[in-house]
């Protein structure tokens, strides 16, 4: 079935398909169409381009507005690829709104940790919770970042901190994946904390995650990628190494939390580990940025931790002023980043890290593509890729996406070449 999508008043977002991530100046430039058109057939773009060249059997079509269910109207609007959001932890249970209480009190994320918070309290809340229910709550979660413009997701395990419980998140991410329109990636975060079980005794909780988590992992084929929280307080890079390690054996690709809460060495293991990216690095200094180049790594940064934890905002602009790239994505989780609003995140990059509207576009869809190994088939607007794509209101220009970040603007939601 072909779908046309007509009276577009900016296409944006396009790249020829051999560009998987941009890097430094690239990441300056936007390509737009003005006055388009675009065309899905079995739910892939195959071709787009000025009004104008729409042929003249086409334009028949376009001129018989409401006879094809196939024909639609963009009134004008933006018709953008959909955001890519590639770090999340949407499958947990409950919430930890009683924490958010305690950070206004003035706790720190380290300190509720330290009294047993935080991970814990969502593992503890997860044990309690059936698989179907689990399913249940964060396929309410994955609707709703789906309404708000994101295409493609990954999602990370780490609210188990047991075999059983580790295993349990996967398969729902499994479930997720079979039943969900949106490109979705497994990212198993066995190491996100020590469970409560070895309080005291990290390194065997580590020979568990090595010895048993993994290889159930691998036999199940659960996880695209394999993750570890590198920082203080959390996983050393010794045991990084080592878990990052086992998983290459397996042939699982590493990704890491780095540099959240100090420079930790996380993003230099990182890159030693042909990780596909290090997330985070809300405190990195030159020799984070030195490490990263020529590498594969993608430097993926979460404003919307740094929002609500007050943290310190990524230093993108001197990552992409030293020629590297740079993603963005929301962290959405129930302790330190609880919206997975990729729009929000857009325009935080824009507000508080001083990225342009076209940098900040661009490490929100093609880089953060790339960031979860997905820019073959999503992030722009190109031939062959997966039409996964937002049909904006009337809008002056892509600045007005971030600038008016609370403006309901977005007209529809097209994913696989559907609207949902």
């Amino acid at each position: 079935m072909k779908t046309i999508i007509y009276n577009i008043g900016t296409l944006a977002g396009i790249l020829p398909s051999d560009i998987k991530k941009l890097e430094g100046d690239a990441m300056n430039h936007v390509e737009c169409i003005n006055d388009a058109y675009l065309m899905i057939e079995d739910g892939i773009i195959t071709e787009f381009g000025p009004q104008s060249d729409i042929s003249s059997s086409l334009q028949e079509q376009t001129d018989e507005v409401g006879k094809s269910d196939n024909m639609i109207d963009a009134k004008g609007g933006f018709v953008m690829p959909c955001f890519c959001d590639s770090h999340t932890h949407i499958v947990y249970a409950g919430c930890r709104d009683g924490e958010f209480r305690d950070k206004i009190d003035g706790l720190s994320y380290e300190e509720i940790a330290a009294r047993g918070g935080g991970i814990l309290n969502s593992a503890d809340l997860l044990h309690e919770t059936s698989e179907d229910e689990l399913y249940r709550q964060s396929m309410e979660r994955v609707n709703e970042i789906a309404r708000m413009g994101t295409g493609a997701v990954e999602i990370k395990s780490g609210y188990g901190l047991t075999v059983e419980d580790e295993i349990k998140m996967l398969r729902v991410i499994r479930r997720i994946k079979e039943n969900s329109p949106l490109i979705v990636k497994s990212n198993f975060l066995g190491a996100h904390a020590v469970g409560r079980a070895y309080k005291g005794r990290q390194g065997e909780y580590v020979d568990l995650i090595c010895n048993e988590m993994l290889p159930r992992v691998a036999e199940e084929k659960l996880a695209d990628f394999v993750d570890v929280f590198c920082d203080k307080g959390f996983f050393t890079v010794e045991e990084t190494d080592r878990i990052l390690s086992e998983a290459a054996k397996y042939g699982i690709q590493g990704k890491i939390h780095a540099n959240e809460l100090d420079v930790s060495g996380g993003v230099q293991t990182g890159v030693r580990n042909k990780a596909l990216s290090v997330d985070h690095l809300e405190k990195t200094t030159d020799e984070e940025i030195n490490a990263l180049r020529g590498s594969i790594t993608m430097p993926t940064m979460l404003p919307g931790c740094s929002f609500f934890l007050g943290l310190p905002y990524g230093r993108a602009k001197d990552y992409i002023k030293s020629g590297l790239p740079v993603a963005l994505a929301s962290d959405y989780n129930p302790g330190s980043s609880p919206s997975g609003n990729m729009r929000f995140v857009m325009a935080l990059g824009c507000i508080k890290m001083k990225l342009t509207p076209e940098q900040s576009f661009n490490a929100c869809t093609i880089n953060s593509a790339y960031a979860m190994g997905v820019s073959d088939m999503a992030g722009s607007i190109t031939i062959g890729k997966t039409a996964n794509i937002i049909i904006t209101k009337k809008i002056p220009s892509l600045a007005f996406i971030p600038y008016s970040h609370q403006t309901p603007v977005i007209e529809k939601i097209i994913l696989n070449g559907k609207e949902i």
